[in-house]
């Protein structure tokens, strides 16, 4: 007797189970739209962005310093811009400098 109660419950809690994930997984699939993080942490973007949005991130002050701790670098460009939906396949391209130095002129004016 006891065991076909565990059974039943333990039935019971696959069921619920697969119905949460079965719920996440239509949210998941939907597509997002691009936030704007002109001028935000670097660190915002990696917390923002989808899990498996692809990133390139690199740095704009023509220096070609590598990227190791996002809280210490600010955006200056993203592509896609603002409001574009990203799907899947997308690759988010986020140019940085880091904190306290300024965009440079020309990566300001041709900003996405």
């Amino acid at each position: 007797m006891r065991r076909a109660w565990c059974f039943g419950a333990g039935v019971a809690m696959a069921f619920a189970a697969v119905a949460a994930t079965s719920g996440e997984a239509v949210a998941a699939d939907e597509d997002s739209a691009m936030p704007d993080f002109l001028g935000r942490s670097l660190w915002r973007v990696f917390t923002t962005l989808d899990h498996r949005t692809r990133l390139d991130v690199h740095d704009v002050s023509g220096r070609d310093r590598r990227v190791l701790w996002p809280p210490s670098w600010q955006v200056c460009t993203q592509h896609p811009s603002t409001g574009v939906v990203l799907d899947r396949r997308a690759t988010a391209v986020i140019g940085v400098v880091k904190k306290g130095e300024t965009c440079p002129s020309k990566v300001t004016s041709a900003r996405r």
